[in-house]
């Protein structure tokens, strides 16, 4: 079984999904310079625009977040961006979307062929978002956490004038703290009540999953955004799961105590950040119902992908202004 970014996953015994986290360790820094934190392994590549390529699927919620972010910075003139289309096989993610179906800088069919490139025989999963070196067609990286991390810390002499500030120094300890919980229990607390093995992983992975989504209903009853007035990469990373909630998780991946649109304050919060440039106009309804009802053959065999729901509900008016 694979997820939506491609990755082979694993169970437990007793039946609980588990994430499979090993990735390309590989960073670009400002300068390749090794920082004094993040992965100890793997090669530092140096900033240099116009040099590499995201490639990030939009049905994909990992890969999401980094299409936001580099457009909330500014980074679209600087570092390219290929989007496979919404569904994948076995083998690899695939640029249906292209003409003649191969990406128009890389000249590739498959993104595997990226990664064999620099790693022939590779055998672990074919992830978005991926960058690749365009002169080259070698994958660099597919570290997702570091990859925003890095378009903020290491590329900020190319941020727009004006980019917002998504990593605030003064709230970076209980940022941390806020965005492992979220990833912990509600990015990854989905997957582990959709690929739940048995009812007793299923039910202990619904009930961490809906005690986080109550904390955070009740955080953002007084603040606009998860860390207060400003959005953060913690808004990036709940955004991208919140907007699959109501035509995905919800019923695909049995999360159905209540729908997105029954809990009043991550609702209005959902819709503000969607109607912010940078976040709706990169979030496609369509590839995101097609991806994963078309590629959970086992949990979709029919291959039916529902109609709603409707889309427009997300420009209503959110009132947290």
């Amino acid at each position: 079984m694979s997820d939506e970014g491609g990755q082979k996953q694993e169970y437990v015994e007793q039946g609980e999904f588990e994430r499979d986290t090993n990735y390309v360790a590989d960073r670009i820094t400002k300068h390749a310079r090794r920082p004094g934190h993040g992965p100890v392994d793997g090669e530092l590549w140096p900033v240099e625009p116009g040099r590499y390529r995201l490639v990030a699927a939009k049905a994909c919620p990992w890969a999401n977040r980094a299409i936001i972010v580099r457009d909330l910075l500014g980074l679209q003139d600087v570092i390219s961006l290929g989007t496979p289309g919404p569904t994948h096989d076995a083998r690899s993610w695939t640029f249906d979307l292209d003409e003649g179906g191969r990406d128009p800088v890389l000249g590739i069919e498959r993104l595997r062929e990226a990664y064999l490139k620099r790693f022939p025989g590779y055998e672990r999963g074919i992830t978005v978002p991926a960058v690749v070196e365009e002169s080259s067609g070698e994958l660099v990286t597919n570290d997702y956490p570091w990859i925003t991390h890095d378009f903020f810390f290491e590329w900020r002499e190319h941020h727009r004038d004006g980019a917002p500030d998504l990593w605030p120094e003064h709230l970076r300890e209980e940022m941390d703290e806020v965005m492992q919980r979220v990833f912990t229990e509600v990015n990854n607390g989905v997957y582990r009540c959709g690929f739940a093995g048995s009812q007793d992983a299923y039910e202990a992975a619904y009930a961490r999953l809906w005690s986080t989504l109550e904390w955070l209903e009740e955080r953002l009853a007084d603040r606009r955004y998860l860390m207060g007035e400003a959005i953060t990469e913690a808004d990036v990373r709940l955004f991208t799961t919140l907007a699959r909630f109501d035509a995905v998780y919800h019923g695909h991946f049995k999360c159905n105590r209540v729908k997105l649109t029954e809990m009043p304050h991550l609702w209005g919060y959902a819709r503000d950040l969607f109607q912010t440039p940078g976040f709706g106009d990169n979030t496609d309804f369509e590839q995101i119902k097609q991806h994963y009802y078309l590629v959970h053959t086992d949990i979709n065999p029919s291959g039916i992908v529902p109609a709603g729901p409707d889309p427009a509900v997300w420009l209503t008016a959110h009132g947290r202004g």
